[in-house]
């Protein structure tokens, strides 16, 4: 289904989501993030800071509670997640393959019921990339596309004075059905319009890019004790930003989390984590198998663009170069990948 949505009409439709809460990129303190939609919604930003993954997968989430009083049976309270209904608008191409990712992950071999709970109520509007969103875009060296519609249930294409929508799931039919006469088809020159500016988007260089991402795998695997693992990594500080901003990264920590006082309260919490950090994969006998630096940039990029491919078939990463832009180091992953798979 493709239709015309003219400029100014855009925060009708909106409107007319009934029993959707819409979100929008939006600026606040010079930082670009996904807010509550406030009219007028607009549509002319660079990429969020932060992906929208934590629409599905929250930074932190409560399981169950649990109650201790003294002399009886702990009391566990279930916590069911959140069954809003969300519709997120202005995810770029790549966050949208970032979707498809986080959805293998947490559906394979065992299904996470929290994570499958909020995303059956999520659609997500993406906005096609005419000219790169940032300058350490590389989406297209990764198998990516700025007009992809994968993970998206719909893709808004700016034509100068009207936006052309193309829906991509049976979900995005139902958030333009819901749009009703906003919409309208589009003409032969408009259709064309489409054409040529997705054409454009396509053929428009990146700064930079993965050389060889179909034999990086194999690279990476080859070179697993190549002393450039640890001369890359001195300059990390452990962080963390450049998975927390990373539109594919999963890694959680789960504790119980007490309150004091008497009876006992407390709940069990998953919060995301980071294979950056020193104690990710520290052992209670006290021995961490990463406790250098260069281990843990080897985990990272390995499993982006070696492990991931060889359980799914394809490179996690999906080129949207947050963690280059706001890594406060500047660790470049483009070029740890070039130059590790380059090395003898």
């Amino acid at each position: 289904m493709e239709l015309i949505l003219e400029k100014g009409r855009l925060d009708d439709w909106i409107a007319a989501l009934e029993g959707w809460q819409a979100f929008a990129p939006s600026q606040e303190d010079e930082v670009w993030g996904y807010r509550p939609t406030a009219s007028p919604v607009r549509l002319d930003h660079p990429n969020t800071v932060q992906p929208p993954k934590n629409f599905a997968f929250p930074q932190r989430e409560v399981f169950f509670r649990f109650e201790q009083v003294k002399g009886e049976p702990p009391r566990l309270t279930p916590v069911e997640p959140d069954a809003a209904r969300n519709v997120v608008f202005g995810v770029r191409p790549c966050d949208g393959r970032g979707v498809v990712r986080m959805d293998t992950v947490f559906s394979d071999h065992v299904e996470d019921s929290f994570y499958l709970g909020r995303r059956k109520n999520l659609a997500y509007v993406g906005l096609a990339c005419l000219k790169p969103a940032s300058r350490h875009c590389f989406c297209k060296s990764v198998g990516g596309s700025p007009v992809s519609t994968e993970g998206l249930d719909v893709l808004m294409t700016d034509l100068g004075d009207c936006w052309l929508l193309a829906s991509a799931t049976p979900v995005g039919e139902t958030l333009m059905q819901a749009a009703g006469a906003l919409l309208t088809e589009p003409s032969a020159e408009q259709r064309m319009e489409l054409a040529r500016r997705h054409e454009e988007a396509l053929a428009r260089p990146q700064k930079s890019a993965v050389a060889d991402v179909g034999n990086a795998a194999t690279r990476l695997k080859d070179n697993f004790d190549s002393p450039l693992w640890e001369e890359l990594g001195k300059a990390c500080i452990a962080c963390g930003i450049c998975t927390y901003l990373c539109p594919t990264c999963h890694c959680f920590d789960l504790n119980d989390e007490v309150s004091g006082g008497k009876p006992l309260r407390g709940g069990r919490v998953r919060t995301w984590d980071s294979c950056q950090f020193p104690d990710f994969t520290m052992h209670s006998s006290g021995h961490n198998p990463r406790d250098s630096l260069g281990s843990r940039l080897r985990q990272r990029v390995s499993h982006k663009f070696r492990y991931f491919v060889e359980n799914f078939g394809t490179p996690q990463c999906t080129g949207c170069g947050r963690c280059v832009s706001q890594c406060p180091v500047g660790i470049d992953i483009v070029n740890v990948v070039n130059r590790v798979c380059a090395s003898v």
